[in-house]
């Protein structure tokens, strides 16, 4: 192998190592905006709950059966922290099986 070939092998390798390490931020990016949007529509259901029944539920629960609040649950693990009725809730949501 001369060192032409070298080089070109070495070039090849480091393209492969940045397009690994590339398509791994972007992956972590998009479950981190995805879990985003989980987070927006547990609060978006709660603040119309508030706005259409004047407080904030109690429970997720509530949220799903009559707000048609719905998101994959084998995916993402949501905690509804509820603070009172006319208090925003805390909500947080965690990617199951995320490290």
């Amino acid at each position: 192998m001369n060192r032409r070939d070298l080089l070109r092998l070495l070039g090849t390798i480091l393209i492969i190592a940045l397009a690994v390490v590339l398509v791994g931020r972007v992956d972590r990016t998009r479950d981190r905006e995805e879990s985003g949007i989980v987070r927006d529509a547990v609060f978006n259901a709660a603040l119309t709950c508030y706005a259409v029944e004047g407080g904030y539920p109690d429970n997720i629960d509530y949220l799903r059966e009559y707000y048609q609040l719905a998101y994959n649950e084998d995916r993402y693990q949501v905690t509804y922290e509820y603070n009172g009725s006319n208090l925003s809730p805390d909500i947080y949501v965690t990617e199951i099986g995320a490290e």
